[in-house]
């Protein structure tokens, strides 16, 4: 009986003591985020992290809109964007678990009208392929970023796309097959996707600040995106990805995203039971694919892992030793990470309202430094250098670009002539259109530009939706003089005669 209870006192006494002994870690982490925050000019963030299946540390950062007092908090909605992908491949995995679809059937066993430019690669594409980025068609995320078009309008316009590669021999990223499988969960469960993950995920976890797209997230307490546009970081219109919605289109807050974190860093368990069998929720971080180098983000220059692969909506590598899941989600302005260090029973989530600031990976490593692995790097320090050498490279690339402009040249015909509608069967129409001396170009009237000219029959000049940068334009003559053919931003469009 003393025994027992001596035991008992000490188990206490370890819990006490190893609370106490977060403490230090803790207050140092927060210090380092604040810092680091101000050094990437970060207008907001929030992040949490869960240890041993504890939430041990939640806090919001900076405001919601740069120029406002509204001040972040742990209630505040931010985009998931691509750390979607993890919820997505959950809901499949519970039909895997109730035998209502299995990973290797073929995808037009349930979506026979889904068919790619490749017939062989149509027959052959697998439910476990739609998670893997390996199917050889490439990045095709056009369907969705300069057209308003429906879902299942985007996955007709995929029999057009040229593959890139043939079928599982390489790996990039694509979104539109997350969109896919979508639809066959919703085939399978007879449900729309945005209700079964609110019922199957969202409601039995408590997320009730969770929403599966951007127009069902209205929401007083909504952070806004910003980007750096001129030198000068500005707030901008939100983006949507609701056409591609289980790629990228939950809206969260870091309250509810800590009971996401907590139960899929403890294979699936939630207070009322587990969502998927234990084999089930391996399978998801089980390797599937190899992940070439140049595939995977800029950070792994510095993280140096010795290999890179992907699961079923998760990122992987191994860092000092251990294996690494994690998952980037990244729309116009806004951004989060999802990173797991499963030996350590360690997770974290973070969501940012800047554009591509990777304080998001420097905060990864140095939660996995001080609450596992040890180490005092300056990771944020260290990516900042990175990416301003990135920064500086893109800017040489682009003042490289504008001293090739041939000076004392003039278009070829009168301006009112490059004027009209011109087609694509797959980027859809470009209407071109005189204001004063420049072109505008509306691109399935959709996004818009304003265009100088530039030299010969090129012109150039910046987007309504000035963070999308400049936008390039080149006129082609045929044989009768006549101009016939419009190249915009690496698409080819025709001016019927």
């Amino acid at each position: 009986m003393k025994n027992t209870f001596t035991l008992l006192v000490v188990c206490i006494l370890c819990q006490v003591l190893g609370a106490q002994n977060y403490t230090a870690q803790i207050q140092e982490f927060d210090t380092y985020a604040s810092k680091s925050m101000a050094t990437w000019q970060m207008p907001g963030m929030a992040l949490a992290i869960v240890k041993d299946g504890k939430v041990i540390f939640k806090k919001g950062y900076g405001v919601t809109q740069i120029g406002t007092k509204k001040t972040v908090d742990t209630q505040t909605i931010f985009s998931c964007a691509s750390t979607t992908k993890a919820m997505t491949a959950t809901c499949m995995a519970m039909l895997v678990d109730e035998g209502e679809v299995s990973w290797d059937d073929p995808v037009i066993k349930y979506l026979p009208e889904f068919h790619l430019y490749d017939p062989y690669v149509t027959r052959e594409l697998k439910i476990r392929d739609l998670f893997t980025h390996n199917s050889g068609v490439g990045n095709a995320d056009f369907l969705w970023t300069i057209m308003n078009i429906s879902s299942e309008e985007v996955l007709r316009k995929m029999q057009g796309v040229e593959p890139s590669y043939s079928l599982r021999s390489s790996f990039i990223y694509q979104n539109i097959f997350y969109l896919a499988a979508g639809k066959v969960i919703e085939k399978v469960s007879g449900q729309k996707w945005e209700d079964f993950i609110k019922a199957r995920v969202f409601k039995p976890l408590g997320m009730n600040r969770t929403f599966p797209t951007l127009i069902s997230s209205k929401d007083l307490n909504h952070s806004q995106p910003h980007y750096r546009v001129n030198g000068t970081i500005k707030s901008i219109i939100p983006d949507t990805a609701d056409q591609i919605g289980p790629a990228g289109s939950v809206r969260s807050c870091i309250d509810d995203m800590c009971k996401w974190v907590t139960c899929m860093l403890d294979s699936s368990k939630y207070a009322g039971g587990r969502l998927l069998k234990p084999a089930t929720w391996e399978e998801l971080f089980r390797p599937q694919v190899i992940v070439p180098a140049d595939e995977f983000y800029p950070t792994m220059q510095i993280i140096k892992p010795n290999w890179t692969t992907y699961g079923l909506g998760w990122f992987q590598h191994d860092y000092k030793g251990k294996k690494i899941n994690y998952h980037t989600g990244s729309l116009a302005g806004e951004i989060a990470i999802h990173a797991q260090l499963p030996e350590a029973k360690l997770g974290f989530y973070f969501f940012g309202n800047f554009d591509h600031a990777e304080l998001r990976h420097a905060l990864v490593y140095k939660t996995f430094d001080l609450f596992a692995l040890g180490g005092t790097r300056d990771w944020s320090a260290e990516f900042l250098t990175l990416y301003q050498g990135i920064q500086a490279k893109n800017e040489k690339a682009e003042a490289d670009f504008e001293a090739k402009r041939m000076a004392n040249t003039t278009p070829s015909k009168p301006l009112a002539e490059y004027t009209g509608t011109y087609y694509n069967s797959l980027y859809g129409e470009a209407e071109v259109v005189l204001d004063g001396n420049k072109l505008v170009i509306n691109l399935n009237n959709y996004l818009k530009a304003t265009l100088s000219h530039w030299h010969y029959d090129t012109f150039r000049g910046g987007y309504e939706k000035d963070w999308y940068g400049k936008a390039t334009a080149s006129f082609q003559l045929n044989a009768s003089g006549k101009i016939e053919k419009l190249s915009y931003e690496g698409m080819e469009f025709t001016r019927p005669n």
